[in-house]
């Protein structure tokens, strides 16, 4: 009977601990089409594309983070509208390959 009861508050104090644990803060943070990695920034697709969004929407164009990262042609179709902007120039040869320097 004593073992069940201690099972039962062990059983009990597990199911409390689980509870109140919170989860990892697993928020991707960018800035300016860099990813915070541990402590260092680095360049990559998902915040590249974000990027790519936020600096068609300062031209005025209509263009959610989602649709610019799953979407190619939607992509495609911003880079050809501001892909001169040398700010996301590279993110958007991806998508759109310049002739230039290429052999």
């Amino acid at each position: 009977m004593i073992q069940k009861r201690s099972a039962v508050i062990y059983l009990a104090m597990a199911g409390l601990a689980v509870t109140t644990v919170q989860p990892a803060a697993a928020a991707i943070k960018c800035s300016n089409g860099f990813q915070l990695v541990d402590g260092a920034m680095l360049s990559t697709p998902y915040c590249r594309d974000n990027f790519v969004a936020a600096v068609a929407r300062q031209y005025g164009l209509d263009a959610p983070d989602a649709k610019v990262r799953n979407n190619p042609n939607f992509k495609r179709h911003v880079c050809r509208f501001i892909g001169q902007d040398i700010r996301i120039k590279e993110a958007c040869e991806e998508v759109e390959p310049s002739s230039r320097g290429h052999f």
